[in-house]
């Protein structure tokens, strides 16, 4: 019987666990720390105290502070939560822990295109992460849709291996913060293509052309070695739901300031919350994790 489960492995869920160890709260963390959406951050240029940092390098400094405490990550995926007198979770080995609280991390998960030949070509030319393939376009012509910080990241970050980039963006001005669109700007390899979405992937083996809804320069075809998919994230929110943790109208779940839920012993943290007026940034994250950890804290001790 654990005091508390903290299910999810990013920035919020690894804080909750530096915090829930500095409370001695007896608890494991479940979840593949490498696996999370930080992981595939290239450069992070705002998290206090790092001028650049890779996600890769964060998550490393952030379990190093964890084993300090002497505390188990399970690099497991929960697939069942169950609710009676205590909350019991069962991952995808069979494994079942008992607690009597949950901190929710849970994060978010890419967006498909779901469009013909995104399946097909998975690992053939398609991908979902930069910053893993990049170097598999070295010299060639590769597409990007999307028009946040993480799609014009990823297109600087391929710049520096392929001959060509395109970003796709279906709206007529990037969302991305100006830094990032400045950067673009002054690139040379990148052309950016406004106001236009990517409708079918063609190829045989791999990836050969995609079709654009609209004409670019006289046609709807263009001939890329590669596509990445960069159009945002939707939360991972589907098992506390079956529990009835209340969420809002796009899924994420609903949090009080404290980082508590509908549900009496449930917390949740990160960018699956509805918390931090939903600016969903790894610093907020963090700190949704400390504050739901001393929430939890609170709990236990008036139980």
């Amino acid at each position: 019987m654990y005091d508390l489960i903290i299910i999810g492995t990013g920035p919020a869920g690894l804080t909750a666990s530096l915090y829930a160890g500095r409370y001695r709260i007896k608890h494991i963390i479940i979840g593949d720390p490498f696996s999370a959406l930080i992981g595939e951050a290239y450069l992070i240029e705002n998290f206090p105290a790092f001028k650049k940092i890779s996600g890769l390098e964060l998550i490393e400094k952030l379990i190093s502070q964890i084993k300090d405490y002497g505390t188990e990550i399970l690099p497991e995926k929960v697939i069942k939560i169950y609710k009676n007198n205590f909350f019991k979770v069962e991952t995808n080995s069979g494994k079942i822990f008992t607690s009597k609280s949950l901190i929710v991390a849970t994060g978010t998960e890419r967006k498909k295109l779901n469009i013909p030949g995104e399946k097909e070509f998975l690992g053939k030319g398609v991908s979902y992460c930069s910053t893993c393939d990049a170097p598999l376009f070295k010299n060639k012509t590769v597409a990007v849709i999307g028009g946040s910080n993480s799609a014009l990241m990823a297109a600087q970050v391929l710049s520096s291996y392929a001959q060509k980039v395109y970003i796709i963006y279906r709206k007529n001005i990037f969302r991305a913060e100006p830094i990032w669109q400045e950067r673009i700007k002054k690139n040379k390899k990148i052309i950016s293509i406004f106001e236009r979405n990517v409708v079918k992937i063609k190829g045989k083996e791999k990836i050969e052309e995609i079709v654009l809804d609209k004409d670019y320069q006289g046609k709807k075809v263009l001939k890329v070695d590669g596509l990445i998919v960069e159009i945002g994230q939707e939360p991972a929110s589907s098992l506390v739901n079956e529990i009835g943790v209340e969420l809002d109208r796009d899924g994420y779940i609903k949090i009080l300031p404290n980082g508590s839920t509908n549900i009496p012993g449930v917390f949740a943290a990160g960018d699956v919350t509805t918390g931090s007026n939903k600016f969903r940034q790894i610093v907020t994250a963090c700190a949704e994790g400390a504050i739901a950890a001393f929430s939890v804290y609170q709990y236990l001790q008036s139980q």
